[in-house]
């Protein structure tokens, strides 16, 4: 009978709806030279794992099958490769894999795509950080947000606005946030001043910022990069992670995740949350075995913050 560690990672066959991620019992891996091997304690999903696993973007990143999925994560550092030294072994970590690996209960990382975790950022918190936080980042870095400034931002409440928003308010700008009435009170206790999706949304933007706006973060699509275009903000303080078209016909930024996904930005925004000036909002927390269900609920497009898988 075989000895060899065990591990359970999330895998999909073939392009499809959540129907064809399984959990399954692989190999636990061994680290190379600059590799950690670590203990996943949290890893977030996101929408782009979901349009990946559907076969959306099979021309830009294909997938090798059998494919694992995954880049959010949080957790213990099991082993390190002869080259590691920014790291030991039981060291908490908050990271990303760049091998679409993180929903398992073990994945190696690159030792130079983590940073240590901050005793007081949450588990959950810790590992749904990356694309939202480092995407969010991004995005404001893009917009050269100041304090005098005024910001909209689409999608205020969801995983990328709602670190949009915080980043923005610790900055000193004057925030508006575009969101759906149920996310409104989330708005408010962060400072935020939060505008009602729907007809005459150009017009209350306008009255809500006092007829100036500088800036505009678009993380919803569907309109919202021409209607920045309409209230008159510049094209190069336009900033949207979803309109590529529009993007292309207006000339605005479109710096996301792969624009921040670097380790020194994950370290500077585990500060702000143990800080008390950035918080990641958790919606539900799944068991790695419930994965099929955990992507239902991402795809019912009705949470506020991240859905995390534990296993």
């Amino acid at each position: 009978m075989s000895t060899a560690p065990k591990n359970h990672a999330v895998k999909f066959d073939k392009y499809g709806s959540v129907d064809v991620l399984n959990v399954v019992e692989v190999p636990r891996p061994a680290p190379g030279k600059d590799q950690v091997l670590v203990r996943v304690r949290a890893a977030g999903i996101n929408p782009g794992e979901a349009a990946i696993r559907e076969g959306k973007f099979a021309k830009q990143w294909p997938s090798t099958f059998p494919s694992g999925e995954g880049s959010d994560l949080a957790g213990t550092v099991e082993e390190v490769g002869q080259n590691v030294h920014n790291v030991k072994k039981g060291d908490e970590i908050i990271g990303f894999s760049d091998n679409r690996a993180s929903h398992a209960e073990y994945v190696l990382i690159a030792a130079d795509h983590l940073t240590h975790r901050p005793a007081k950022v949450p588990w959950e918190q810790a590992g749904a950080l990356f694309v939202v936080g480092t995407t969010a980042y991004a995005a404001v870095k893009a917009v050269a947000l100041q304090p005098s400034d005024t910001l909209v931002v689409s999608g205020a409440a969801g995983g990328v606005g709602s670190v949009v928003v915080q980043l923005a308010k610790n900055i000193g700008a004057k925030v508006i946030g575009l969101a759906s009435k149920t996310n409104h009170r989330w708005l408010s206790d962060h400072s935020v001043i939060p505008i009602a999706y729907g007809d005459g949304v150009a017009d209350r933007i306008r009255e809500a910022s006092g007829g100036k706006v500088d800036a505009f973060i678009d993380t919803h699509g569907g309109g919202y990069v021409d209607m920045a275009i309409q209230l008159g903000v510049s094209p190069d303080r336009i900033d949207t992670i979803i309109d590529m078209e529009a993007a292309k016909k207006y000339g605005t930024k479109t710096d996301g995740n792969q624009a921040g996904a670097k380790a020194e930005v994950l370290a500077e925004l585990a500060g702000l949350m143990a800080a008390g000036k950035l918080e990641i909002p958790i919606s539900k927390v799944y068991r790695l075995a419930d994965v099929r269900e955990a992507y239902r609920e991402l795809e019912r497009h009705h949470t506020h913050g991240k859905i995390v898988l534990v296993p």
